[in-house]
């Protein structure tokens, strides 16, 4: 099945900076929405030991290991690689939520989980902010800030959104039980 691809701009050359090169990996990612070619896209914006730097945005010492140092210029630099970060993924929300899809946008259609492995330098696991943008098709219901009382496990989560999707799994990792995504 031939599928029509919208135009585009072919960009010139290898991009120069993180930023350029991650809304070069969303523009892909929303031309291959639009176009049907995929319906899911794992795209990590960093890796968990990254020691990518930023000099662009003040930020010359390297990802990971500013995670474990406690300076105030540490945690400025470090606080300067998330803000950057979650600027591109607003970038990508804005493509998504401009993009025309069937009775709504994209932003209306996909699911777009965010978040980190690690809530801070010491490897600790727990109280993650993970944010879930987009109407997942009419599956998830947004505009909600969702804060749980215990520390259930990140898979609690991984669980409730496979379900969500109709893949019902009794247990993955290290899941306890599935989160109520309701709340």
């Amino acid at each position: 099945m031939d599928r029509e691809l919208p135009a585009f701009d072919q960009p010139a050359g290898v991009p120069a900076t993180f930023a350029e090169h991650a809304r070069l990996m969303f523009d892909l990612q929303v031309l291959a929405y639009q176009s049907d070619l995929t319906r899911v896209i794992t795209f990590m914006v960093g890796r968990e030991f990254s020691s990518r730097t930023y000099p662009e945005i003040g930020a010359p010492g390297g990802h990971h290991p500013l995670s474990h140092e406690h300076s105030p210029e540490s945690q400025r630099q470090l606080a300067a690689i998330n803000i950057h970060h979650a600027e591109q993924v607003a970038y990508y929300l804005d493509r998504l939520r401009s993009t025309p899809d069937g009775d709504g946008t994209l932003l209306d259609h996909v699911l777009l989980y965010y978040g980190a492995g690690m809530c801070e330098g010491d490897h600790q696991p727990w109280n993650l902010p993970m944010v879930l943008v987009g109407g997942g098709a009419g599956r998830f219901k947004g505009g909600r800030h969702v804060r749980y009382p215990s520390e259930p496990p990140l898979a609690n989560l991984h669980l409730a959104v496979l379900e969500k999707f109709g893949m019902r799994l009794d247990k993955i990792h290290d899941s306890t039980g599935r989160l109520d995504l309701s709340a």
